[in-house]
This record gives structure tokens, sequence and C-alpha cells, in this order.
């Protein structure tokens, strides 16, 4: 198809996706011609997942070109993948050494030991999940986070099996790769809004009883 065709197919501009490509996010059509191109169903499927990625999992094109980079890495283990991905999902947060921080850390260590996880404390989500620990502290929240941390992995770990078992139903590794990052990018931001009408269920049950918009 012709660069117009693939952007109408997808609803990225013709510039957008010259600059895509420009930018190696999206590899080139192949020449028919001095100026012109075509592009196949590859190209369309990349350009959803930059434009997933994009809109609805809020990475920057820099993170989304490291995450397109580990997909297009034959060599790379689908592990590793996954942690490009989830790596690049967790906003870089540079915290001051105090004493919230400092007991927010050793918290989230112990939470990981306690679990098992078979990820570094010093991990870019461990460092977020410290920083959002620590920040209930400051604002006298500190036992929100106590309260509910051990419930929020017990929750976390069956979403994560659950999103592994969808993830081991593909067969092809471009799909297995790709279902990995779309899983961790876009099921973030589904599990958001799902956590979102269950407080307004949860909320109506417990302090009233209008269906609350």
């Amino acid at each position: 198809m012709r660069i117009g065709e693939l952007g109408r197919r997808t609803g990225v501009s013709v510039p957008t996706i010259k600059y895509y490509v420009r930018e190696g996010l999206l590899p080139p059509g192949e020449l028919t011609s001095p100026n012109q191109a075509s592009y196949g169903d590859a190209h369309e499927r990349r350009l959803r997942l930059i434009r997933a990625l994009l809109e609805v999992g809020g990475l920057s094109l820099s993170a989304i070109g490291e995450v397109l980079d580990a997909v297009d890495d034959k060599e790379r283990p689908v592990h590793k993948v996954l942690g490009a991905a989830a790596d690049r999902l967790v906003p870089g947060h540079t915290s001051e050494p105090d004493a919230e921080t400092d007991l927010a850390r050793d918290k989230v260590a112990r939470l990981i030991g306690a679990r098992g996880w078979r990820v570094s404390a010093d991990a870019p989500a461990a460092e977020a999940l410290t920083v959002a620990l620590a920040a209930l502290a400051r604002v006298g929240h500190g036992g929100f986070g106590t309260g509910v941390l051990d419930e929020y992995a017990e929750a976390a770990e069956r979403v994560a099996r659950a999103d592994l078992d969808h993830v081991r139903r593909q067969v092809a590794r471009e799909d297995l790769v790709e279902s990995v990052v779309v899983g961790t990018v876009l099921g973030d931001a589904m599990f958001a809004a799902l956590r979102r009408l269950a407080q307004v269920d949860a909320s109506a049950r417990t302090f009233g009883s209008e269906v609350a918009g």
C-alpha cells in the first residue's frame, strides 16, 4: 500500500509516518520508484503499536524507541523484553534521603524478600514504590501504605499471573513479544480504570446507595 493508505488505515498522518521512519521507529517502505515506497501489514501493525504506546501508555518517543529495539532484538530473551517495557513505564524518581525514604526503602526491600519476588530492590518499580510510600508518610497517611501493602502485593501477583497466562498462549515469538509489551503498557491503563470503577462501587456500597458517575 502507499503511504497515504497506511495513514488512513492507522490514523497517523503522512508527515508523522515519515518522521517515525527517519527516527528509526518504523522501518522504511520498499522502494517501487525513486519517489514511491510500498508499505505492508508489518508497517500497519507497528504503527498501531506505536500509537498505543504513545497515546494510551503515555510513553515518550525515546522510550518507545527503546522498547521497540528490545522487541526487534531476536537474541534478547522475552523476560528481558518485558523488563525493558516495564522499566520504561515507571517514571524516573529522584528522592531526597530522609527518614521517610529510608523507612520506605526498607519496607519495600522486606516486601520483595518476604514474597520471594525475583526482582532487584533497586529496580525502577521498587524505587517508584519507595517514593510513593515515603510521600504517604510525609502527608500523614503512612498507615495507608502499611495497611494495604500486602493486599496490594497479593492483587498485583494475581494480575501478573493473568498477564503471563495470556502471553503464553502466543506461539510465534513476534506475537509473544508484542503481547508482553502491549499487555504491560496497556494492561496498566486497563487495570487503573478497573480499580477506579471498583472504588466507586465500593464507596457507594459503604457510604451510600446512589450510582456514581
